[in-house]
C-alpha cells in the first residue's frame, strides 16, 4: 500500500452532500499507551488488501502528521519497502498508524490512523468502507454502500 493512493477524506465531493461526516476522532491501542487523534473530516474509511493491511485488519483514515493525524506514545516501527514506516504499541503489540518517509513542500509526511482503535467504535460505525486493491491493481474499488457497523456490530 503507498502512502500516496489516497486523498484525505476531507476533499472528497461528497464531503457537503453527507451529514454523517464526523471531524475528530480519538483512539488508541489497546493497552491505552499510545493514543492518537484524527482531527479532520471524514466520511470513509479504506481498507486494503496488500500484504499487510490484510495481515493488520486495519481501516485506514489519511492526512498529514500533525495536522489531521496526531500521536503519542512510543511505538515500534516496521518499514515496508523504502517508502511506508507502519507504527505498532511497543507494548500491545496494536497497529496504530502508518506514515510515508517522504515528506511534502511544507515538511509534511502523510500517513493514515488505523481507526480499528476508536476509542468509541460507535463514533465511526456509520462511515463508508472504501475498498482500495494494493494487492493485484493498486487502485480504488468501486464503492459497495457497506459501512463500519456492518463489520463489526
Amino acid at each position: 500500500m503507498e502512502e500516496s493512493h489516497k486523498k484525505t477524506q476531507s476533499q472528497s465531493p461528497n464531503h457537503k452532500l453527507n451529514p454523517q461526516i464526523i471531524s475528530k476522532v480519538e483512539g488508541s491501542c489497546h493497552c491505552g499507551k499510545v493514543q492518537w487523534t484524527y482531527d479532520s473530516p471524514i466520511e470513509s474509511t479504506t481498507a486494503c488488501n496488500c500484504t499487510i493491511c490484510r495481515r493488520i485488519g486495519a481501516l485506514w483514515a489519511y492526512g498529514y502528521e500533525g495536522v489531521a493525524l496526531k500521536f503519542s506514545g512510543i511505538t515500534q516501527s516496521y518499514m515496508r519497502g523504502k517508502e511506508i514506516e507502519f507504527h505498532f504499541c511497543a507494548s500491545c503489540g496494536c497497529s496504530v498508524y502508518y506514515l510515508g518517509k517522504s515528506k511534502n513542500d511544507q515538511g509534511q509526511r502523510k500517513g493514515a490512523i488505523n481507526l480499528r482503535g476508536a476509542k468509541e467504535p460507535e463514533s465511526i460505525a456509520h462511515l463508508l468502507i472504501d475498498h482500495f486493491d494494493g494487492l493485484d491493481q493498486f487502485d480504488d474499488l468501486p464503492r459497495d454502500g457497506k459501512t463500519v457497523r456492518e463489520l463489526w456490530f
